[in-house]
């Protein structure tokens, strides 16, 4: 019996068992679809997260009293920090000596921007900055010019707008020149920030900018006064000593003690990409594990399959054996026939988890992560062939040899 018609015995075997086969063929299936999709998804997300940090300037650092990133609980040890103050910031750079690109800014969320009759969703974030923010976080104007000197250190009111709110407020342009209203404060626009689109679900464009000072005045919280300080070191071979030269200046203005831990963090680009990709990490091994797990269980439902189809043929390989078939051939027949119902459920579980990876990809890059672009995890499917035919061959060799080593005059007198 050649491989064509093993193949088809096992087709025949599926049909012929609905039920059985349908659930052990899911297992299969589900166990596929795990890592596929886990796959697709959270390497598609990693990509879209090393594109947006490359963006965000090179050889730059951030420091803030909170960690860009946090899991767990551990939250509530950064909301009880002192915050790091305007007056504070302003020292730091002044002592800085290493690069004199240093920003100053803060951020609300949940503004409504106004011109005319016509008004934004309360979403829009709103980002108090001084002139050196365009230059250190890498941030371009598509119209108009950034905060000049003595509006980032003294104020004015003036407005740089993110896209999302000109295309609400002046569908038809005409954004620059004309005034917003922010909490019953007017501002003029001076210009409009380049497209950047989304990162982690969140829009870069859905953003007002105006100078730190008026910011501070007028749009800080009193419960979090907090800003965040923005350092471009001279270089990428100066980063490591830029670093260490803020790290202490910021201890000493803070009187942070030698033995004490920092009151502030510290984010690198670098860092931070880190930490994004711990946490994929940590899923893929979730889903992954869960997926090797409903495939070795779909295992032992392909080898209780199998010693089925194995009594059920008692007869016919009585047959075989009298008529001079090798054990060898039987051995082959049997373990084609486990690893092709182990490909079939492969095979639906890889058109799930690449549809399903595609979908997911697709739906959150319409909804703002226009830097998130579909991989195919060649890996995972290459991957999911290779386990497949590795547990049909390993939950199929019992039955097999079972199989084969039947004595013909007993199989013929099965009944």
């Amino acid at each position: 019996m050649n491989a064509a018609e093993s193949i088809a015995i096992a087709l025949d075997a599926v049909r012929a068992q609905k039920l059985r086969s349908g659930l052990t063929l899911l297992s299969i299936s589900i166990g596929v679809f795990a890592i596929i999709a886990s796959t697709g998804i959270t390497t598609a997300l990693q990509n879209a997260v090393n594109m947006q940090m490359a963006t965000l300037g090179e050889h730059s650092f951030l420091i803030q009293r909170t960690p860009t990133l946090t899991f767990g609980g551990s939250w509530r040890k950064y909301m009880r920090r002192k915050p790091i103050t305007l007056e504070q910031a302003r020292q730091f750079r002044d002592r800085m000596t290493l690069t004199n690109l240093i920003s100053i800014s803060n951020t609300n969320p949940s503004y409504v921007i106004k011109a005319g009759q016509t008004s934004t969703d309360p979403d829009v974030a709103l980002i108090g900055a001084d002139d050196l923010y365009f230059n250190v976080n890498a941030v371009n104007l598509s119209e108009g010019r950034p905060f000049s000197l003595h509006e980032g250190e003294q104020g004015g009111n003036v407005a740089i707008l993110g896209n999302d709110v000109v295309v609400k407020l002046f569908p038809r342009g005409g954004a620059v020149g004309s005034t917003v209203t922010i909490r019953n404060q007017t501002f003029r626009v001076i210009g409009i920030l380049e497209v950047r689109g989304g990162v982690m679900g969140q829009s870069q464009d859905n953003r007002v900018l105006i100078p730190m000072p008026i910011f501070d005045r007028y749009f800080t919280w009193e419960w979090d006064r907090s800003v965040d300080v923005s350092v471009k070191a001279a270089s990428a071979e100066a980063l490591p000593a830029t670093v260490d030269e803020a790290t202490g200046i910021l201890r000493a203005l803070r009187g942070v003690k030698p033995w004490e831990e920092n009151t502030f963090e510290l984010d690198t680009n670098d860092a931070l990409t880190a930490q994004f990709s711990g946490f994929s990490v940590a899923l893929l091994a979730v889903a992954w594990i869960s997926g090797i797990g409903a495939l070795v269980a779909a295992g032992i439902g392909i080898m209780n399959m199998m010693l089925v189809s194995v009594r059920e043929r008692t007869r016919e390989i009585g047959v075989r054996k009298a008529l001079g078939a090798r054990r060898a051939w039987i051995v082959r027949q049997f373990l084609i026939e486990s690893v092709t119902l182990c490909q079939l459920g492969g095979m639906a579980g890889t058109a799930a988890g690449i549809g399903t990876s595609w979908a997911v990809t697709t739906l959150l890059r319409n909804t703002g992560m226009q830097t998130l672009v579909f991989d195919m995890p060649w890996g995972a499917v290459i991957f999911s062939v290779v386990i497949c035919t590795a547990i049909g061959i390993g939950f199929g060799l019992y039955p097999a040899f079972r199989a084969a080593s039947l004595d013909p005059i007993e199989a013929l007198r099965y009944e």
